[in-house]
């Protein structure tokens, strides 16, 4: 009996070895007979492209994704190029003929809302409803920018009390972890005006907002790996919306269903409290007037801010502490500027070298090496006669471009004021086209087109005024003096701050 069951059992395990060679045979199969008929053969490959070989690449893509980007700009400066991931090919444009023309692009051929849909995961991550109703997205580029100047008092006051509280000044050095601690100050200050006092001093609340920016990045980061049959089953594991949110409302609704009432007691817009949850009462349609989901786009907007400006504030600290031959030439414009304008949203417009060092930080580290994300929803054909069928997600080769030496000579060399200068030329729209805002088809940090970010006004304005504060009243630099620059942190094509590098701050010396 035992034998006929070990033979009964070899029988099945040889069954089932078969079976799986004959699936992995036919995958393989469709798969090579898929690659052959999509237009998207055609497109230069970096690395392996056949249907299994193509795996290492996009075994190398989690880990040195920038330096495959990096390649193909190499071979193809102005043309296009695939690399492998493990669930798509990414489609890599390069060049500012293919940047206008994704810009130029109607949103019925290429979207910009699938395509991030797809490079944050938001269906696991944020939730569905952004997508298909994201009138934040309005909120941020109209009444939140809007009010930048009307609520500065707000900002600079808590960009004050917070590096009180994280970095009190002392006459000695002292060492503090720099982005954990950038973090805790942008993201106070950032709350100061989208919720006001007291929440955005509450250490539980502000660490809300911060895990959630951390672990959204986290987690699309884990799922996109993943090919789509597996997203819903790691996204469910991987999700941190429903605790977020749940946490989120203890705090905010008592708030909203204050404004609530306000609305249905016929108060005027003008008369109500002046902070993001008015605003977004505003532009929602009335079925997501909900406490539910007014949570949700806060903690979403508080994602982009927090993420971004931290990320770029860090860098630019870094910068600063490499680079103490321009901390005179910047304390000086910034003294100039609030002596005459003082502490102001047109102060921080006025202040071109501060503009510029930041500017210039951004160019050398980009927060990604792609930019300008969409998804293809209807075959696409560029200028150059290639079709890139639909489905397809395409990007542009942000970080590459920014290293071009025949936009910027001397591109491996960090130059304080390289864009100051530009704004000092004799062109009609020099002075407006270089600052940190502007966008431009070499350039393109905050993207291009109808799609450019609609917060980088507010994020300029945060960054500039916590940059300038730290200026006015610190001196920086690197733990134990080093001059050394923290190295990057680097997944896929991502490139985020060193966030162990600890830096040096004392009271001012002079």
């Amino acid at each position: 009996m035992s034998l006929l069951n070990r033979a009964l059992d070899l029988d099945w395990r040889t069954l089932g070895a078969g079976l799986f060679g004959a699936v992995l045979v036919a995958y393989a199969t469709c798969k090579h007979v898929e690659a052959k008929r999509s237009p998207l053969n055609s497109i230069p490959t970096i690395g392996y492209s056949g249907v299994l070989s193509s795996y290492f690449t996009a075994l190398k893509w989690m880990t040195h994704g920038n330096e495959l980007v990096q390649e193909g700009y190499d071979r193809y400066p102005t043309g296009i190029f695939k690399i492998a991931s493990i669930s798509r090919w990414v489609v890599v444009l390069t060049g500012q003929k293919f940047v206008d023309e994704v810009r130029k692009a109607p949103d019925d051929v290429l979207s910009f809302r699938q395509a991030m849909s797809d490079v944050i995961q938001t269906k696991y991550t944020m939730g569905i409803a952004l997508s298909e109703d994201p009138y934040h997205v309005a909120t941020v580029r109209s009444p939140l920018t809007r009010n930048i100047n009307v609520r500065f008092d707000d900002i600079k006051d808590e960009i004050q009390e917070s590096w009180m509280t994280y970095i009190p000044p002392t006459d000695d050095w002292v060492s503090v972890p720099a982005y954990e601690t950038i973090m805790h100050i942008v993201a106070r200050t950032s709350n100061r005006y989208f919720t006001g006092l007291p929440l955005c001093r509450d250490p539980e609340y502000i660490s809300l907002q911060e895990n959630f920016t951390t672990q959204v990045v986290v987690a699309a980061a884990v799922i996109k790996v993943f090919p789509d049959i597996l997203k819903p089953l790691v996204g469910n594991i991987m999700t941190v919306l429903p605790g977020s949110v749940k946490k989120a409302t203890g705090y905010l609704e008592p708030i909203i269903n204050e404004r609530l009432v306000m609305i249905e007691q016929g108060v005027d817009w003008e008369n109500m409290p002046n902070d993001l949850i008015t605003w977004l009462l505003e532009m929602a349609p009335e079925h997501r007037r909900t406490v539910k989901d007014l949570t949700l786009r806060i903690l979403t907007i508080n994602f982009a801010a927090i993420h971004t400006s931290t990320t770029t504030f860090t860098q630019a600290l870094y910068d600063l502490a490499c680079h103490p031959e321009c901390v005179d030439e910047l304390r000086q414009e910034a003294e100039n500027v609030i002596a005459e304008h003082g502490w102001t949203k047109p102060a921080m417009q006025r202040m071109r070298k501060i503009d510029s060092f930041i500017k210039e930080s951004q160019r050398m580290n980009s927060i990604d090496s792609l930019q300008m994300h969409r998804k293809v929803l209807k075959d696409w054909m560029l200028s150059d006669g290639t079709v890139i069928p639909a489905g397809t997600i395409v990007s542009v080769a942000n970080g590459p471009m920014n290293m071009e030496e025949t936009s910027f000579p001397d591109s491996d060399t960090f130059k304080a004021f390289r864009h100051s200068e530009k704004r000092d030329g004799e062109g009609e729209l020099d002075s407006i086209k270089y600052q940190m805002v502007a966008l431009s088809l070499d350039m393109i940090v905050f993207g291009h087109g109808r799609h450019a970010c609609p917060g980088r006004f507010f994020a300029a304005n945060e960054i500039k005024a916590i940059f300038t504060y730290c200026l006015l009243n610190y001196d920086v630099q690197l733990d134990g003096g080093s001059m050394d620059r923290p190295r990057n942190t680097l997944a896929q094509t991502s490139v985020m701050p060193n966030m162990k590098a600890k830096v040096m701050f004392r009271k001012r010396a002079s």
